[in-house]
């Protein structure tokens, strides 16, 4: 499998990309992956540090006539998204990623494919390696936990990097030239509740799967299904039944995430099973319609389940389906001033409720730090209805477009010239390190590009060998023409 991958042009990112996908490397587990870079900047014998947090910064001379040339910070992002089909026995703490050739794209067996940033990172390593591409002086900067926090880029000292010009490698379209991107916010909501004895009921297990998912940014305002929504639904579709009661509720995994599948055990009692059975039908067939266009795998499924200890209160159960109902998810506001792009949503990320206690995990994005401030002061609300209890956390702020800075003059005209058709110039509604690092660096000149990856945070992210070769054509272009210090 990977061995094919190898073989693929340009070969040196193919293998470094390989090289990496062999490494367990999710977000806040890291190690291994800093280790690898480490070794690998030090077997170049290139000066390499690591922080406390275990970023790792690379530096590489000016290749030969190229030393008035203004320094290039190169940038990407060494963890990635776990996530993978419920069937699926992977194991990310022990396994690599298993790929796959199919056609002009690059895949994994079941799982995502890390290519979200594993080929920046690989780009990278093969420049600093190479001893024939010419290039600027390179400050190599690999960041750790930007899926889940970007924890990283908000520990880099400001004193770290010496380089004006940033070029960030973490854009999944490769037409585009990303200016500018959302910050975000950790919502998260807690709480007890009373659980309750039941008798002579019926014990089922009800299943939502086979939605499409994706990055709960970018994929945001694609429509697609959110899995705890929607069983939140079927849920109180089905509460009016005689003796229904929810045991628990398990649904969705990462908050940058668009959640997949939800999982109910509820009861019901035994003069309700027919109803049931025929309302899940009704429903499932409903939700077949809306989303037929956005994901058309959906399915529901309900099977004769063991029967549970308790249940959750009647009342707990009322409030909590009503806050779950009431709580924002997906846009929440587009932006007035760019056409076509999200300022303000919410997903609904992660939903667990057993054995007396819940959590609901949110993340929050907005390119506008009052509005999202304002949107999850609303979900907090929604949830603090229920009785949770609300934390903040993991907050990072945007990136403000600055189309005016010469690299995005240089980057915009040589892409025209080269592939003979204008590149879009934009914002993202996504996260990326840009807006922490310009923080820490006023007046940085940053841009961020990168090769086509479709499908990033879910087992159907998938990278586009053709694109990835026109990518790499692109920044080698870019280092020829680097500005003069």
């Amino acid at each position: 499998m990977n061995d094919t991958v190898r073989a693929l042009q340009p070969t040196e990112i193919w293998n470094h990309f390989a090289d990496l996908n062999a490494i367990p490397r999710p977000s806040k587990k890291e190690e291994k992956a800093v280790a690898f870079i480490r070794a690998f900047g030090e077997s170049l014998n290139l000066p390499t540090t690591v922080d406390e947090t275990g970023n790792v910064i690379i530096r590489k001379p000016a290749s030969p006539g190229m030393e008035g040339r203004a320094t290039v910070i190169l940038q990407s992002h060494l963890d990635m998204v776990h996530q993978k089909n419920s069937d699926s026995a992977f194991d990310f703490n022990t396994q690599g990623i298993e790929m796959v050739v199919d056609g002009d794209w690059v895949k994994a067996r079941g799982t995502t494919l890390g290519a979200d940033n594993g080929i920046g990172v690989a780009s990278i390593m093969t420049i600093l390696a190479s001893k024939d591409i010419a290039h600027p002086s390179i400050e190599a900067l690999f960041t750790v936990d930007e899926e889940t926090g970007m924890t990283g880029a908000l520990a880099l000292k400001s004193g770290a990097l010496t380089g004006r010009i940033m070029l960030n490698l973490d854009t999944e379209e490769d037409d585009e030239l990303t200016i500018g991107c959302a910050g975000g916010v950790d919502v998260t909501a807690t709480g007890h509740y009373e659980m309750v004895a039941h008798t002579g009921q019926a014990a089922y297990l009800l299943s939502l799967k086979g939605l499409t998912g994706g990055h709960s940014g970018v994929d945001i305002h694609k429509g697609r299904a959110n899995a705890n929504k929607l069983m939140n639904r079927l849920l109180t579709e089905l509460s009016d039944l005689p003796g229904f009661a929810i045991a628990s509720i398990d649904g969705g995994s990462l908050r940058n995430a668009i959640p997949r599948e939800s999982r109910a055990q509820i009861m019901v009692d035994h003069s309700a099973e027919v109803e049931l059975k025929n309302r899940v039908e009704a429903i499932r067939l409903i939700l077949k319609n809306e989303y037929h266009f956005t994901d058309p795998a959906l399915s529901v499924n309900l099977e004769n389940d063991g029967s549970p200890a308790a249940v959750m209160s009647p009342e707990f159960q009322y409030r909590f389906l009503r806050s779950m109902y009431s709580c924002p998810n997906g846009i929440y506001r587009m932006s007035p001033g760019i056409a076509g792009l999200v300022q303000s949503s919410n997903n609904i990320a992660r939903v667990i409720a057993r054995d007396g206690q819940f959590t609901i995990q949110c993340l929050t994005r907005s390119s506008v730090d009052s509005e999202k401030a304002d949107l999850a002061r609303s979900i907090a609300s929604s949830f603090e209805l229920c009785g949770a209890s609300i934390g903040l956390s993991g907050a990072y702020p945007g990136w403000e477009p600055r189309p005016d800075y010469p690299i995005v003059t240089l980057m915009s005209d040589l892409y025209a010239e080269l592939f003979k058709s204008p590149a879009k110039v934009n914002a993202i509604h996504a996260g990326l390190e840009c807006g922490i690092l310009g923080g820490h660096y006023p007046g940085m000149q940053m841009i961020s590009f990168g090769p086509n990856i479709h499908g990033a945070h879910s087992p159907d992210e998938k990278v586009q060998i053709s694109s990835v070769q026109k990518f790499w054509g692109f920044l080698l272009e870019i280092l020829k023409r680097f500005p003069s210090a």
